[in-house]
């Protein structure tokens, strides 16, 4: 029967943890109530992307997108919009232009394209018929009944898909290493394993369209001649887990795992491992330990995993975004995949967009779009209004863009030149309120902590540098400290066994390239020019504007703000452990921070 309409509720990460389970459930009793459960249709579907206005709630036809829906909204959309056919206009997006109906209409989506994401947000991703419905498993027939292995790897070479994970390395190449590898058996892994801090772009593609990772794993492994595959992901993502577990099942069920897959002789099963979450791990050597059951940790390259990976068998490792692109790729063609992106860098990029920007959440762009692009039309611009400073990207070893590279084409190319790297795709705005010096080393210090201590120039080296970055924050650093950061973080670059080392260094590195004069404050000023490093700052009641209510008194912990009634009250520097709740309960923001 075709339902008179139907409701998705986000089941994504974020979502979920806002709400909309209790959302979902709240929203099928009062359907049945109401007796619309015959004619409406409820789906719990995958994230759909901006998490900070969840629980989200999508109604078709109309295509309301109602967001931060509470449990209490739910009798209004049930009452007005679904009996009376009346659009709740205060659950939709608003801005300063117009109320907006439909996600197409608010900026946040305008200037997205999603490939990868296609179906997270739109179909169940617990149920392989609405897979199937949106041409699931169909590239698949088509390789296994139309293609030679060699074509299927000659189409990843053609589209130009470079590897989603972090270095860019062309998908093809890789595929056709492993295929012409001495060897057997050969083993297919997916990478899911994301650490980065401020990263859930492989999470919610697992989380939201499972399938679509299986597909491109089986298409690999038929193009590289193997038969059993490895999917890691980490137990911190159980959401994901656990659709990944259903997926898997119904995918057998349903004849598109195991032996003679749709009948033509080709077979191929896939296992799920699940790491105790090391950001190590990430790292394709390490990964390939962890399934083994060694710990993670890296080995020297070469040889590489396509000819010497699990076992010492030749091993394709791809991540979870690049497998998600195969059946596009498959069913479009090339050309396709190429006409988004730039030449050298086809095809779009997923980011988790957050930080101090209005609009966080997961987005789907064409590779060469600009920063500007990204934190203004997207993100919407910077909370309160405030001033662009920076954009970690690429994680925690990543690095930073400035104001100066607002109209830098998010590329490969563009990003590795001005220092910093596209990464797995973690993109951090910040404001004028962020110290620069204090940001690396809080990445740093994370480096330096994941570290898995194998060889010394990641091992002794970061820790070195975190020395340094502590005594610059705290008051203590001298000129000769920065001259040594630079030094040291070049040397552990070069030096270090891994990708973790070698990249531990670059928030450090492009924070001193590009806000040295942050640096020298620190060092010379002993201050902070963000007012951020504690050890820097002293806070200050204005007497002219202190109206002597006497809060700011009441809530200080130590005792440290005297003064008598309708009198300009003082904080006593000495004793002050710059807390900041005084400042917090001002009425008159008479409290600074010098």
């Amino acid at each position: 029967m075709i339902q008179r309409a139907h409701v998705l509720v986000c089941m994504g990460a974020g979502c979920v943890s806002a709400g909309s389970e209790l959302v979902k459930k709240r929203l099928e009793e009062k359907i049945k109530e109401k007796e619309l459960d015959v004619e409406v249709r409820i789906i719990g579907t995958g994230c759909m992307g901006p998490c900070e206005r969840g629980p989200i709630v999508l109604v078709y036809p109309e295509g309301a997108f109602y967001q931060k829906v509470g449990l209490s909204d739910v009798d209004l959309i049930v009452e007005e919009h679904l009996l009376k056919g009346r659009v709740v206009k205060e659950l939709l997006a608003k801005d300063e232009a117009a109320v907006r109906v439909s996600k197409e209409e608010i900026p946040f989506f305008a200037k997205q394209e999603k490939i990868v994401l296609a179906n997270c947000g739109v179909i169940d991703p617990e149920n392989i018929e609405e897979y199937i419905a949106a041409n699931g498993y169909e590239a698949l027939a088509r390789v296994l009944e139309r293609m030679t292995p060699d074509e299927v790897i000659s189409m990843m070479e053609k589209s130009n898909l470079r590897g989603r994970g972090g270095a860019g390395f062309p998908t093809g190449l890789k595929w056709r290493f492993v295929r012409s590898a001495k060897g057997e058996p050969k083993y297919v892994v997916c990478n899911g394993d994301e650490g980065d801090p401020g990263a859930f772009m492989d999470r919610a593609i697992l989380e939201g369209d499972p399938h679509a990772v299986l597909e491109g794993m089986l298409i690999a492994a038929y193009a590289v001649g193997s038969k059993q595959g490895y999917i890691y992901v980490r137990a911190e993502y159980p959401l994901a887990i656990k659709r990944l577990q259903i997926a898997m099942e119904q995918a057998r069920k349903y004849g598109f795992l195991g032996k003679n897959i749709l009948d033509t002789g080709f077979s191929f099963d896939v296992e799920l491992r699940i790491g105790a979450g090391a950001f190590v791990c990430g790292e394709e050597t390490a990964l390939l330990a962890s399934i083994e059951g060694r710990r993670g940790m890296p080995r020297s390259k070469p040889p590489f995993p396509a000819t010497h990976g699990l076992w010492g068998k030749p091993t394709l490792i791809n991540n979870v975004e690049t497998y998600a692109n195969v059946r596009h790729i498959i069913l479009n063609g090339p050309e396709w995949f190429r006409s988004f992106g730039t030449d050298s860098s086809s095809g779009t990029k997923v980011f988790a967009l957050s930080g101090k920007v209005k609009n966080t959440g997961l987005i789907e762009v064409p590779m060469g779009i600009t920063l500007r692009e990204v934190v203004f039309d997207i993100g919407g611009g910077i909370i309160n209004d405030g001033k662009f400073k920076a954009a970690q990207i690429g994680g925690p070893s990543g690095g930073c863009l400035t104001e100066r590279h607002l109209d830098l084409p998010l590329t490969y190319e563009s990003v590795k030149e001005a220092g910093a790297i596209v990464g797995s795709g973690g993109l951090i705005i910040l404001d004028e309120n962020t110290c620069m010096v204090e940001l690396a080393r809080y990445f740093l210090e994370f480096c330096q902590l994941e570290s898995c201590g194998k060889c010394i120039p990641c091992r002794v080296g970061t820790k070195r540098m975190l020395e340094i970055l502590e005594r610059i924050t705290q008051g203590a650093g001298k000129m000769e400290d920065i001259n040594e950061l630079e030094r040291l973080g070049n040397w552990v670059q070069q030096a270090s066994l891994c990708g973790l080392g070698q990249t531990a260094p670059n928030p450090v590195l492009s924070t001193v390239r590009y806000f040295r004069e942050e640096y020298e404050a620190h060092v010379i000023q002993k201050k902070c020019p963000a007012k951020v490093c504690v050890s820097l700052i002293k806070y200050l009641i204005l007497v002219e504007k202190c109206i002597g209510c006497g809060r700011c008194a009441k809530v200080c912990p130590v005792k440290a703000i005297s003064g008598a009634i309708r009198k300009p009250h003082f904080i006593n520097s000495e004793i002050c452990v710059k807390c900041g709740e005084c400042k917090k309960v001002c009425p008159v923001n008479a409290v600074i921070i010098d």
